[in-house]
């Protein structure tokens, strides 16, 4: 039921951030507590605690195992009262085996405890770096894939190796890798091809060139280009650039005007 409520909630919010356009990040604490060396020496602590414990009730259980063995051996000679009272007493360890076990080890109790006194300035710390990077990097929401696992993300909105950094984990193994995911993954590449061929149009149209305006309405004015020359590459006057006449022009004569009197009329 309450995986039920956590996915149910995922898609709530999956669906805001669609409708509002929300950027969402998400985080893996688990690897950040991996390799934040704070967080390991509390480990290597509470780990010392367990074993402890785990050494009490060991020999709380040898105990009763030697004195479950001395019954056996001397049921067929002892008194009934001898035998109640040596029952008595190995009924009386397991409950206290039971009752140390309890004590230690269930919800609530001193490993929980401890692990909660060990571990509560470490989660602050993480946190505290989870939103300083969202902060800055502008990410709505934050998700915690070691509390809930995602099923299919891009690798380009985790942010764990930025939260690494932000506590002065040595990440850069890990940076690597997760360049090469993104940059492999195929969404990345086609969501950046549309971004390249905005960029290429955008370069070729603020060049600056002028398109080259010809007017043909009178056949008799040259044609110049937009630099000044003509098509042939030399300016209006036939002058050479630099000064001095040209060696050669080419003459275009104009045609006469053609004759408009029809041969058949007869003029007055």
């Amino acid at each position: 039921m309450k995986h039920l409520s956590i996915t149910i909630l995922l898609g709530c919010i999956l669906a805001m951030s669609t409708a509002y356009a929300q950027k969402i990040g998400y985080v893996s604490t688990d690897a950040i507590r991996a390799n934040y060396e704070s967080n390991k020496q509390a480990e290597e602590r509470l780990n010392a605690l367990v074993e402890e414990w785990k050494t009490e009730l060991a020999q709380r259980q040898r105990d009763i195992d030697e004195l479950e063995l001395e019954i056996r051996k001397n049921r067929l000679i002892w008194s009934d009262q001898e035998r109640q009272t040596k029952e008595k007493e190995i009924e009386e360890k397991r409950r206290e085996r039971d009752q140390f076990a309890r004590m230690k080890f269930e919800p609530g109790g001193d490993h929980d405890q401890q692990a909660e006194k060990l571990f509560a300035a470490i989660w602050n710390k993480i946190y505290a770096s989870i939103q300083k990077v969202a902060a800055v990097d502008g990410y709505d929401i934050v998700w915690d894939k070691s509390v809930q696992p995602l099923v299919y993300v891009n690798a380009k909105y985790d942010i764990t190796v930025k939260v690494m950094k932000e506590l002065g984990i040595d990440a850069d193994d890990l940076e690597r890798k997760q360049k090469d995911v993104v940059d492999s993954d195929p969404r990345n590449k086609r969501a950046e091809e549309p971004r390249r061929r905005r960029s290429r149009t955008k370069s070729s149209d603020s060049t600056g060139a002028r398109p080259m305006t010809v007017d043909t309405t009178d056949s008799k004015s040259p044609v110049v280009l937009p630099s000044g020359l003509m098509p042939n590459g030399l300016p209006p006057s036939g002058e050479m650039p630099g000064g001095g006449p040209a060696r050669s022009m080419p003459t275009n004569p104009v045609p006469p005007p053609p004759d408009s009197t029809r041969k058949d009329e007869v003029p007055r």
